[in-house]
């Protein structure tokens, strides 16, 4: 055996170069361990309804692993009670589940696997509807670990009028600072144009002047008629 070759293990890679891909693979795994599962229920995750309107109470899932029979259920904090409001298994990614189970009055399922949604609908609320939903997740193949997500309803007798003086104020405010400084710049680039024509004039002017000067005082460049002897 080749003294360079000797120690060195049969996978055909240096020890480092081992460590080094077990480190990176060590990192994937963790990555998609961390994100496999994930649950939403969007940036801005409260809606304010008035009584009696219909809204949408929404969540969305997320794997970089994939799910198989991922079991997924909403539940309304009522004073500290956890109700469920509706209940299903999505069996693989982009299948229907087979049923979705709503224990609750004026709730429609919304959702759709083939784009990660498990939404739903509430219709006609009222104020007893206000509170906490938790959106629910758990995927098989990640050893059923639990994933959820919280959305708030809040229910008012009617949508708030945002008084929006003080903003136009402002607005208007520095729209006008906006609209005066460029105007100065306009008027400061026109009025130092007007000087550097003025500058250029007048150096034509000099220059014209003082050749008219040479030519009547008789210096170089000037004709004389010669005297006679």
């Amino acid at each position: 055996m080749d003294a360079q070759n000797r120690g060195r293990p049969r996978g055909g890679g240096t020890p480092s170069e081992i460590t080094l891909s077990c480190f990176l693979l060590i990192l994937i795994i963790g990555v998609c361990c961390v994100h496999a599962l994930e649950m939403s229920t969007g940036k801005v995750p409260f809606l304010e309804a008035v009584n009696g309107s219909t809204v949408l109470i929404p969540c969305t899932y997320a794997s970089c692993i994939g799910i198989k029979d991922l079991y997924f259920k909403w539940e309304f904090n009522d004073n500290g009670t956890m109700q469920k409001v509706a209940d299903s298994v999505i069996p693989m990614d982009n299948v229907e589940p087979s049923k979705v189970n709503v224990y609750r009055e004026r709730v429609e399922y919304v959702g759709s696997s083939k784009r990660n949604n498990i939404s739903f609908l509430l219709w006609n609320v009222t104020f007893e509807d206000a509170g906490v939903y938790t959106c629910f997740g758990k995927n098989p193949k990640e050893k059923d670990k639990n994933h959820s997500a919280i959305f708030t309803l809040y229910v008012v007798e009617e949508l708030r009028v945002v008084d929006n003086t003080l903003t136009i104020i402002i607005a208007s405010c520095v729209g006008g600072f906006i609209a005066f400084l460029m105007a100065f710049m306009l008027l400061k680039n026109f009025t130092l144009f007007v000087l550097a024509k003025l500058e250029e004039k007048n150096k034509e002017c000099l220059v014209t002047s003082s050749g008219i000067d040479n030519t009547e005082n008789g210096l170089s460049g000037s004709k004389t008629t010669p005297k006679k002897a």
